[in-house]
């Protein structure tokens, strides 16, 4: 099994077995909730049959009574629903039924996923020999670790948009947050109990999970957060109703999927922390009906860009000491464009900026895009200031296309936001640096960390300068003999094949 860490979630090789058992068997549009569908299912029944054994072996007869799993936020699963069941039938053709039941038999007793749970496997569209291949997979997969507080769901749907996306002509990794990122933006926040959680575009709710799982680990109640999200897609707004189902998480996600500017279902909020990765650039955002919007408040977003949409609209839904932390490509630090630059100076000089991380690339699963961690607050620490991070440098690679932060990176991190905020930071050349609002005026009102955070110095390796470039330049000769060697071999070579080449 692969190494588990912030960037995969440990059975990726089975899901694309799994993938590829339905691949030519479905529309490619449908497999992804055919997967999701069976990963809920299996993940919900390895923590309950978890649990489940130990309360059999306490032997006080409390294994089929609710209280018992949702005291320790665990998903009480009908008996029907059990994956025990589903196996079973892995082999009949009734699979299909049995796994829909298992689906309705959840909704008739969790009245919040009423009519979010797939349960299109009995569909004759769907091969029941197939679906019964992919059932045994996932039977064999290895959910023993259901406490992890990783987006389990929207990590699964993501990895089979970015494995696909060639085929269906889609672009994926837009909605889904990367557990690293996600880590990030909580440990600088800090959120406490009995706060207001908001995220206006919260795919499939993983900003909660971890907020949730973050106060639960600093001796709190993760049930005492109040939670509002809402979100457009609808196949991403039912995978959050069931991120939070499965996480014993109550949340707010209004009684149906929506746009979030067109139609903002918590008007009235004020929200203590909002974590939020908005769509990048997103364009035709509809400005041209929202001009007149109470949310500008520091001017009209340009029409073909709702970065500074999306962040007005957060800024709007603050509370008076609430915090904000979110995601957004690079070209939002400087962009001069369309009313941008002046939106982005009124922000500033209304001392709201309280940090900006530059992040480094592939953290992301399927985009390559560098973006940077905004971290905005009303009544900030340090008035006046902002603190800039350069972290292109930090993490590491888990395999050839995906970085990671470990927990000391972040945590890193994190201590650098609170010794600003204490007024005790220690500058760090080419790391981090604490700037005053003049002097991001005299730089345009520019926001890119390079410019304030300089060059790290590199530390001297006590070789005599001439000592070093006669090495250097040895080194260099014995490169260039070594190529003319190699350049000769190859001309050997094609001329013995009747391919002569002209010239030097």
């Amino acid at each position: 099994m692969p190494e588990k860490n912030n960037a995969n979630i440990g059975f990726e090789k089975q899901i694309w077995d799994a993938a590829c058992v339905l691949w030519g068997h479905i529309p490619a549009a449908e497999y992804r909730k055919v997967i999701v569908g069976l990963i809920f299912l299996r993940y919900i029944s390895s923590a309950f049959e978890k649990r489940y054994n130990e309360l059999v072996a306490e032997g006080d007869g409390f294994e089929n009574e609710r209280d018992a799993y949702l005291m320790d936020n665990i998903f009480f699963v009908p008996e029907k629903a059990r994956w025990s069941v589903v196996s079973a039938a892995a082999h009949t053709p009734e699979i299909g039924t049995v796994i829909d039941e298992a689906m309705r038999a959840i909704e008739d007793e969790n009245k919040t996923l009423k009519n979010v749970l797939p349960k299109n496997y009995a569909s004759p569209d769907l091969d029941k020999r197939v679906l019964g291949e992919v059932v045994d997979l996932f039977t064999n997969m290895d959910m023993t670790d259901t406490e992890d507080s990783k987006d389990l769901l929207g990590r699964t749907y993501e990895y089979c948009i970015a494995q696909f996306a060639a085929y269906e002509g889609v672009k994926g990794g837009e909605f889904y947050t990367p557990s690293s990122i996600v880590k990030t933006i909580v440990a600088i926040l800090n959120p406490f109990e009995n706060c207001r959680v908001y995220d206006p575009c919260c795919g499939s709710g993983g900003m909660f999970v971890q907020s949730a799982k973050f106060i639960q680990a600093h001796s709190g109640n993760r049930g005492n957060i109040s939670v509002y999200g809402q979100e457009s897609n609808a196949d991403t707004w039912k995978m959050a109703k069931m991120n939070m189902a499965i996480r014993g998480i109550d949340a707010d996600f209004g009684a149906y999927h929506a746009d979030t500017f067109f139609n903002d279902l918590h008007k009235t909020l004020k929200a203590d922390f909002i974590m939020a990765n908005p769509p990048f650039n997103l364009s035709n955002w509809g400005q041209d009906k929202l001009k007149d919007d109470i949310r500008w408040q520091y001017g009209i977003p340009p029409a073909g860009n709702a970065n500074y949409a999306w962040i007005q609209h957060m800024i709007y839904h603050l509370a008076p000491n609430g915090k904000i932390g979110l995601v957004l490509a690079n070209g939002a630090l400087s962009t001069q464009t369309s009313g941008e630059g002046e939106i982005r100076r009124r922000i500033i000089e209304d001392d709201l900026i309280e940090g900006i991380v530059a992040l480094p690339t592939q953290l992301f699963y399927s985009v390559t895009i560098p973006v940077t961690l905004w971290f905005i607050s009303k009544n900030k620490k340090q008035p006046g200031k902002t603190l800039f991070i350069d972290a292109r440098n930090m993490g590491h690679m888990v395999d050839r296309k995906h970085r990671d932060f470990s927990d000391e990176d972040i945590q890193k991190l994190a201590d650098t936001f609170m010794a600003f905020q204490n007024g005790t930071l220690t500058e760090q050349k080419g790391f981090c640096t604490a700037v005053s609002t003049e002097t991001i005026a005299k730089q345009d009102y520019i926001l890119t960390p390079g410019r304030y955070v300089g060059i790290e110095e590199k530390t001297d390796d006590d070789e005599p300068f001439d000592d070093k470039m006669k090495r250097l330049t040895s080194e260099l000769g014995q490169m260039f003999t070594k190529s003319h060697e190699l350049e000769s071999q190859i001309r050997k070579n094609l001329g013995a094949i009747g391919f002569g080449i002209n010239g030097q």
